[in-house]
């Protein structure tokens, strides 16, 4: 072990006094690279190692200038800029990345899942309408279609909001298969954001199939926003699921009577 740089180590010491600082320091700046310790890299802080750094040429380099200096590198030196890098690092462990599914509910509210209850389904029938009518129950945001032999098709459907809710007996008068819609001037007078005109397409708010009742502004239509079935959400037409005003428009014909109770 009693090598070079050894030697050189123990001279340094042992002359500090005597006239050899230059030759000592020589010779110890001629060795290999001190190792630098760092701490756990968990740990906030790495543990520092005062090191000799043989680039700072105002006291000769080596072990003398540790010996007086602060214990600092200059600032050109390798080893300086190699600490640096390390007391940058960031032992906190990464976040774990965010779901997808997560990300997308951030940005976007969820939305309510369907009730089940709105599925369509054969029920009993026991009202005075005849096969082939349509009936509304407002109330309780289900539209049958009445099939005779006490049975009828029952769909859920979204109904006009407050105030506009209505009641009656209308006839389907036309039939339109991903119908274009142009907002009434009633509504744009209260909705002025509205579009004045829209091609049908599934971003159309009349959805998939619609069926006008008589000459009023009122139709039984689809709907792109499915968790609006079984709320008051509309300005008095009837909503349904897209899939179910398919199936209802293939059983109905212009003619049907609806009765809106």
């Amino acid at each position: 072990m009693f090598n070079k740089t050894t030697l050189a180590l123990l001279t340094s010491v042992s002359c500090l006094g005597g006239g050899y600082l230059p030759a000592a320091a020589q010779v110890f700046s001629s060795a290999e690279e001190p190792a630098l310790i760092y701490a756990d890299p968990r740990a906030a802080e790495p543990v520092r190692v005062r090191t000799a750094y043989a680039e700072r040429s105002n006291m000769g380099g080596g072990f003398i200038e540790f010996l007086f200096g602060d214990g600092t590198p200059p600032p050109s030196s390798r080893y300086y800029q190699r600490e640096r890098m390390y007391e940058r690092r960031d032992y906190l462990p990464p976040s774990a990345p965010q779901p997808m599914q997560e990300q997308e509910a951030a940005i976007e509210p969820a939305r309510p899942e369907f009730d089940p209850r709105y599925e369509k389904q054969l029920v009993d029938y026991h009202g005075g309408e005849k096969a082939g009518t349509i009936v509304i129950d407002t109330p309780n945001k289900y539209l049958y279609l009445v099939q005779g032999d006490g049975k009828a098709l029952r769909y859920g459907v979204g109904v006009g909001r407050p105030g506009f809710t209505w009641s009656g007996v209308k006839t389907i008068t036309a039939k339109r298969e991903w119908p274009a819609w142009t907002p009434p001037k009633e509504m744009l007078a209260r909705r002025p954001d509205l579009p004045r005109h829209m091609e049908g397409g599934p971003q159309n708010p009349l959805g998939a199939r619609a069926m006008y009742l008589g000459s009023s502004l009122y139709r039984i239509h689809g709907s792109n926003e499915p968790w609006t079935i079984g709320t008051n959400v509309s300005s008095g037409c009837i909503r349904m699921r897209n899939e179910d005003v398919i199936d209802l428009y293939g059983r109905v014909g212009v003619g049907t009577k609806v009765v809106v109770i």
